[in-house]
C-alpha cells in the first residue's frame, strides 16, 4: 500500500450487528436493499432514542447510497452518530458495513443520514433535551 492510500474506517459507534440470511435475498441471490435500511432504521432508532432519552420517530432519510452488496452469511454492522441537534429533531449518520463471510473482510455497503423526531407518548413531537440534562 503507498503513503497515499488509506483504510477506510467507520464512522461512529456500532450499534447493531445481525447475519444477513437466505430469506433476506433478492432473486439474484444478493440482500434486498430494503432489508439493509430496515437495519439501518432499527440502529438510527437506538441510538436517536439513547441520545433523547425518549421514544423517536424516523421522519426521512437522505443521500442513501448503497456502494456494493451484501450477501448471504455476511454479518452486516451498523454504525450510528448525531450529527445534529434540533428543537425536537436529530440527524443521525449511519454506515453499514459487511464482515464478510461472517469474518473476513469488512467492506463499507452504505450510508445515509437519517432524521428522527423525539415524541411524547402521544406521538406529539417534543423537545430533545440538552446533553446534561437528567
Amino acid at each position: 500500500m503507498s503513503d497515499q492510500e488509506t483504510i477506510e474506517t467507520p464512522n461512529g459507534e456500532l450499534t447493531l450487528r445481525t447475519m444477513a440470511m437466505p430469506a433476506d435475498t433478492n432473486a439474484a441471490g444478493d440482500i434486498f436493499g430494503g432489508w439493509v435500511l430496515s437495519q439501518m432504521d432499527l440502529a438510527g432508532g437506538i441510538a436517536a432514542g439513547q441520545r433523547a432519552r425518549r421514544r423517536v420517530v424516523t421522519i426521512s432519510v437522505e443521500r442513501m447510497t448503497f456502494i456494493r452488496p451484501v450477501h448471504v452469511g455476511d454479518v452486516l454492522c451498523v454504525y450510528c452518530r448525531v450529527t445534529g441537534v434540533g428543537r425536537t429533531s436529530m440527524k443521525i449518520g449511519i454506515e453499514a458495513w459487511a464482515l464478510r463471510h461472517r469474518h473476513g473482510q469488512r467492506e463499507k455497503v452504505t450510508d445515509a443520514t437519517f432524521t428522527f423526531v423525539a415524541v411524547d407518548d402521544q406521538g406529539r413531537p417534543i423537545p430533545v433535551p440538552a446533553e446534561d440534562e437528567d
